[in-house]
């Protein structure tokens, strides 16, 4: 008889600090260990619930009194973009997509630092050095890539500089964008955008249905702008649904909107290791 049994990793919890997104609140992070042979099918898995990737950690959001954070995707299938959106793609037309390994450059570190300094300076990024920087890129104990956008060179230029890089990881149903950074110089071409509508466009070539987006959180202006995308789920009471109307969701606090820890582990669905078989 073969008997198959769940992947096992053990959870924890980050202490309290303050929260990125809405002020005068505190942030809690539930995770586990990404590692091992099993670490894509429990990605996978992890992040169809919720999970972000960050190296080789999967986290969620876990606040004491707070569940403002949901994760968000797009329906691939369903997606069109916007009157807005494919003015963006048009103005866009003459970059060129390089999908590559998670490999760090210095050009990327470069653009990377660019962008940092000019819209997070006072960010929880705003001191990584260059090494610190290629960890994000290349620790990854799963398939990822690093899709690298390039424009056209100017008079005087050599070569096609580097606009817009993304580290993205490949689920069995869909593309994660884990981080993406762009010239803050070409603000105008609304590159952050246009990396989004080119991984739909990246996930409909390849048959996936879904593109995630990490989270969205209502009130937050740094967040709001995943809401604006045509066929958006969000993760919410335990399953996906459609968006629907953005402002009926609320950031609110309340002491029981948030589960206990314990309780919130035991729900979580864990894949299956490979057979065993019983010599019995």
């Amino acid at each position: 008889m073969r008997h198959t049994l769940p992947i096992a990793p053990q959870f924890y919890v980050t202490a309290p600090q303050a929260c990125p997104y809405l002020d005068g609140r505190t942030e809690r992070k539930l995770f586990t260990a990404l590692q091992g042979e099993h670490a894509q099918k429990l990605n996978d898995a992890l992040s169809k619930q919720g999970f972000r990737r960050s190296q080789n950690v999967l986290y969620r959001p876990s606040c004491a009194e707070c569940s403002a954070c949901l994760s968000a995707r797009i329906r691939v299938a369903d997606f069109q973009p916007n009157r807005s959106q494919k003015r963006i793609l048009k103005k866009n037309a003459a970059l060129r997509r390089n999908a590559t390994s998670p490999w760090a450059t210095e050009e990327q570190f470069q653009l990377f630092r660019r962008y940092l300094d000019s819209r997070h300076a006072d960010g929880g990024m705003a001191d990584m050095d260059i090494f610190e920087f290629a960890a994000m890129i290349e620790e990854t104990p799963i398939k990822s890539r690093v899709i690298e956008y390039t424009r056209p060179p100017r008079e005087g230029e050599r070569g096609r500089p580097l606009v817009a890089v993304c580290l993205t990881d490949v689920f069995d149903d869909g593309l994660s964008m884990v981080y993406s950074f762009y010239d803050p110089d070409m603000a105008a071409n609304s590159l952050g955008t246009q990396v989004i509508l080119d991984h739909v466009a990246i996930a409909r070539e390849a048959g996936l249905p879904f593109v995630y987006l990490g989270y969205w959180v209502p009130g937050s202006r740094k967040m709001g702008y995943k809401a604006g995308f045509d066929a958006l789920e969000i993760y919410k009471a335990g399953h996906w649904q459609p968006i629907g109307d953005p402002a009926a969701h609320r950031a609110e606090l309340h002491p029981l909107s948030v589960d206990p820890i314990a309780e919130q582990v035991a729900r979580i669905a864990l894949p299956e290791a490979r057979g065993i078989q019983d010599q019995t």
